[in-house]
């Protein structure tokens, strides 16, 4: 091998050294991965399943600051019980429905969530959606949430 290319071998093996120090130096051992931000559908699945599961504390932690901060952990609890009663009657497992946003007039367009008991998706038509709206498409923290009744198909 010529001079040139012993030299090239040498720079090549102390640039690849000192990325994998660097790489060493920039995570310390045995550090667990950033934990990753919920999507939106995670963050509303989490919340309805809290509820159905009757922890409302935790939920209540879910809802975004202004509404927690109206809604004491007792009136969040009266608000939630039609939706944990619900969960009673179908059973806690639910199946993502559907997702977009709600255009209002006169209103920013808002986010929602909805799912639906899967015992119910066994009926011709569910009778019940569960949603969870957002303020926006970013924003992983509860805006509202309810029971809405699906209507009867139209003949």
């Amino acid at each position: 091998m010529t001079q040139l290319s012993l030299f090239l071998i040498g720079i090549r093996t102390r640039w690849v050294g000192a990325l994998i120090g660097l790489l060493l130096l920039s995570a310390p051992l045995g550090a667990a991965p950033p934990a990753r931000r919920p999507t939106q559908i995670q963050a509303a699945r989490q919340f309805l399943l809290a509820v159905l599961r009757g922890e409302f504390e935790l939920a209540h932690r879910m809802l975004a600051p202004e509404v927690g901060s109206v809604l004491t952990p007792a009136r969040f609890r009266a608000v939630a019980q039609p939706l944990y009663e619900q969960g009673q009657r179908y059973g806690p497992a639910i199946d993502l429905y559907k997702l977009g946003f709600r255009l209002r007039d006169g209103q920013h367009p808002q986010a929602f969530v909805a799912f639906m008991f899967k015992a119910d998706t066994l009926a011709a038509r569910p009778k019940v959606q569960l949603d969870v709206t957002f303020r926006d498409s970013t924003a992983r923290q509860v805006l509202s949430f309810g029971l809405l009744p699906l209507a009867a198909p139209v003949r």
